[in-house]
């Protein structure tokens, strides 16, 4: 089917913003999202804003409408950046077309506790080898993905995932969460029903889960927009640019947008967000 997207809307963007780690460029110039058991190919038609949705009306309407975050008007988001904050508006232009992914809880869980001290193409290899361990097999025509494993799947194949994923240190971490959520400590499903506080309350009694991985399990499965997760690359950017301080808070409802912006423009676009 074919859908028309008006607001910003980029998805090698979005592919590369480090918020995701299954989405995939294919080689007709299609890319792959999948979030729980569902999968998408889309692409961008010739015309502007015109892309090609390889789902049903309903399914777009349903799932990937909302995963996409397409009822939130970005290009707004962007204008309203005040001209003295140079650096949020430098990286506003450069991040423009990124969204804020409305992901699988448990799969942004995990892979987040996996993200800790890891390169985004290392973190993309472990979790796709989890996925292809004791993931459910997906039916695509286009090639051999499977989708994420459920915590159970996880807690039955440990032997082989310790030796085949490269998780090193944070194996107990990926194994005390997925035993939570099996057995009902932590129910991923009520979380989206707490303020903000208790979700991150609760995702912290997790192992291994500090501020920086309960913020991004907030803000890229949960949609909690206030949350602006601080990595080295934030910090380095507050250090160099706001004197220490951190901008997000006053953006309000918006920081963690801002914040997926200052990310991609610092790993992709613009070091130098002044120049």
């Amino acid at each position: 089917m074919l859908v028309k997207i008006s607001d910003d809307f980029d998805l090698a963007k979005i592919t590369d913003s480090g918020q995701c780690f299954r989405v995939k460029q294919l080689p007709d110039k299609s890319y792959r999202f999948i979030t729980g058991r569902s999968l998408l190919y889309i692409r961008e038609t010739a015309e502007q804003g015109l892309f090609e949705a390889e789902c049903s009306k309903e399914d777009w309407n349903k799932i990937w409408v909302p995963y996409f975050d397409l009822g939130r008007d970005y290009a707004a988001i962007r204008a309203s950046i005040p001209e003295n904050d140079r650096a949020m508006r430098t990286a506003a232009r450069c991040g423009a077309g990124i969204r804020v992914l409305r992901q699988d809880p448990f799969e942004t869980l995990i892979s987040f506790i996996i993200s800790q001290r890891k390169t985004i193409s290392s973190i993309r290899t472990s979790v796709g080898l989890l996925a292809g361990i004791c993931g459910e097999p997906a039916d695509s025509p286009k090639e051999d993905i499977h989708f994420f494993p459920t915590p159970e799947a996880l807690l039955a194949n440990r032997e082989r995932i310790e030796e085949a994923c490269r998780l090193g240190y944070r194996v107990p971490y990926v194994f005390d969460a997925a035993r939570a959520v099996s057995g009902g400590s932590i129910d991923l499903e009520e979380l989206s029903s707490l303020p903000d506080d208790a979700v991150e309350a609760l995702l912290m009694t997790i192992r291994g889960v500090g501020p920086k991985v309960a913020g991004c399990v907030a803000l890229f499965a949960y949609g909690r927009t206030s949350f602006a997760p601080i990595d080295i690359w934030i910090r380095k950017v507050m250090e160099t640019y706001y004197n220490g301080d951190n901008p997000f808070p006053a953006y309000g409802r918006n920081a963690g947008i801002l914040q997926q912006y200052i990310y991609y423009a610092v790993q992709h676009e613009r070091r130098d967000l002044l120049a």
